[in-house]
């Protein structure tokens, strides 16, 4: 079974600006979510020419026993826990696919996202077939809402409603953001959309992994978008 939403996040940048960010924010976040980066192997970065499209490629290895379910963690074999991603970042699009060698084909996370400076309003980015696009549940990510940080992660210095850019003058963004942002010729808007494909064939576990998967990459996806807007002056 293939799953596949489209989560949309606005933010107050612009794409270039998203670009520069996003490599501080993404070393800092991988730390973050495999334990200081203990967990991850870089086994390639360079850049690449293909088809037109040139960029940054990057191979990273994840070993993630420590982050993933007990119930998974208890029937686990050797090497399924390990997973590798290839990356091949060209803005204003960018895919990362994420594969397990010991599930081989019957398991990948493919994220694809376009960066367009817009406020989420665009429909079928990704130019799917119709009906394909009928089955992508939409999904919107605030970066002005806590009510979607979870309890444990949440940190009073990556909140986008107390932090103000001291670079940029931006922030902080209350409940009404979005319409501020709007309404606000000076400053910058933009949206990621990811577009995150999930394949997992394993019987007995695939829908409590597919909904783990899924709950996991709105957490991340929210988290780091608040990250990178706080780390803005940094």
């Amino acid at each position: 079974m293939v799953v596949i939403k489209e989560f949309r996040v606005v933010l107050p940048r612009s794409v270039p600006e998203y670009q520069v960010g996003q490599l501080y924010s993404v070393t800092e976040a991988s730390k973050n979510e495999t334990g200081g980066g203990k967990g991850i192997e870089v086994l390639k970065k360079e850049t690449y020419e293909k088809d037109g499209e040139k960029g940054q490629f990057t191979h990273k290895i994840y070993h993630l026993k420590s982050k993933v379910p007990t119930f998974v963690r208890m029937i686990a074999t050797k090497g399924s826990l390990v997973f590798h991603e290839k990356a091949w970042n060209s803005y204003p699009y960018c895919r990362a696919i994420v594969m397990n060698e010991y599930m081989k084909d019957d398991f990948f996370i493919k994220i694809e996202t376009y960066h367009k400076p817009d406020l989420g309003t665009l429909e079928n980015v990704q130019d799917l077939d119709p009906n394909t696009w009928k089955t992508v549940e939409v999904v919107h990510v605030d970066i002005g809402g806590q009510s979607q940080v979870e309890p444990g992660d949440y940190r009073a210095n990556e909140d986008p409603a107390l932090f103000q850019s001291v670079k940029t003058k931006r922030g902080p963004w209350g409940p009404n953001w979005k319409k501020e942002l709007a309404n606000n010729p000076d400053c910058p808007q933009m949206c990621a959309y990811k577009l995150v494909t999930i394949k997992f064939k394993w019987w007995g576990l695939q829908n409590k992994v597919e909904n783990f998967i899924q709950k996991q990459e709105k957490r991340i996806f929210t988290n780091f978008h608040h990250q990178l807007f706080c780390w803005t002056d940094k």
